[in-house]
């Protein structure tokens, strides 16, 4: 169990650092997006490649986004219902629902988004507006996306089952009443 926390510690590692850039995209955008109002309000000028790059920006944020927000426990869900159950079963919950929705979901995307990648890549595909930008560039981002979730899957999946099985604390792993799970993994338990 020692190795597959150490591996759970690196995966979340890597999600909270694509995360963390991940807010600066977000005001890189709010810029790009302040900046093309403003110019075709006040000078007229509008460009489609500044409306793709909006675009681009918020499948960015929305696709790297996703790992770090389920390592932070921030997915809806229904938290009215399952916060009723004793803490056991909503770590039961939440294996049953990587194992039966979240990973079937993340293999299927990555299995079906890397042709639809590699296909725009070999024919340097372009947006069919006029100035609009190339097109594989935005397309990656859904592979890329959905094995850093699905890493993410299996990182939740490792402490989940460390927790039922008194290798890592499970009050850790569920939403505390401010709406917030600590994202790092605890030392596993020793025993003397």
């Amino acid at each position: 169990m020692d190795f597959l926390l150490r591996l759970s510690r690196g995966i979340d590692w890597l999600n909270e650092h694509v995360g963390k850039t991940v807010y600066w995209l977000i005001l890189i955008m709010v810029i790009i997006c302040t900046g093309n109002a403003l110019m075709r309000k006040l000078f007229n000028i509008s460009s489609n490649g500044f409306l793709e790059i909006q675009w681009y920006l918020f499948a960015a944020v929305f696709l790297l986004g996703a790992a770090y927000t389920l390592q932070r426990n921030e997915h809806v869900r229904i938290d009215v219902v399952v916060g009723r159950f004793s803490l056991r079963t909503q770590i039961i919950i939440d294996i049953l629902g990587t194992l039966l929705f979240l990973t079937p979901l993340c293999l299927l995307m990555i299995v079906f988004g890397w042709p639809y990648f590699l296909d725009s890549w070999h024919t340097q595909e372009y947006s069919p507006n006029p100035g609009g930008l190339i097109l594989w560039p935005v397309k990656v981002l859904i592979p890329i996306g959905f094995v850093l979730l699905q890493l993410q899957g299996l990182s939740q999946l490792i402490k989940q089952i460390g927790a039922l099985t008194g290798h890592v604390d499970p009050h850790t792993l569920v939403k505390s009443h401010h709406g917030h799970a600590p994202a790092d993994v605890p030392a596993p338990h020793t025993s003397n």
